[in-house]
């Protein structure tokens, strides 16, 4: 039992610098990157991961900025982070 706890207080201490790391990548002028980074992202589907996206407005505006000058398949990725995040 006590291994169990001590991988899931890893696995948290992990994934919160991932999301630091990844918000940090953001704010890098580069639109590929940006979007690499909103697909990874996508996968970061709990709700304290979730809720630390929402807490960064930055992103939200970024993507509704880039979304209408976004191909089909960027659009998408963004659309579908979008939905995620509010679930």
């Amino acid at each position: 039992m006590k291994n169990k706890r001590w991988e899931r207080d890893y696995d948290s201490y992990c994934n919160k610098h991932e999301l630091e790391i990844l918000f940090s990548l953001l704010r890098v002028e580069d639109e590929e990157l940006f979007e690499i980074c909103i697909d990874t992202l996508r996968s970061f589907t709990n709700l304290e991961n979730k809720r630390m996206i929402r807490d960064n407005p930055y992103i939200i505006e970024r993507i509704n900025e880039f979304i209408p000058k976004s191909g089909a398949a960027v659009e998408k990725i963004f659309e579908d982070f979008l939905l995620n995040i509010k679930k």
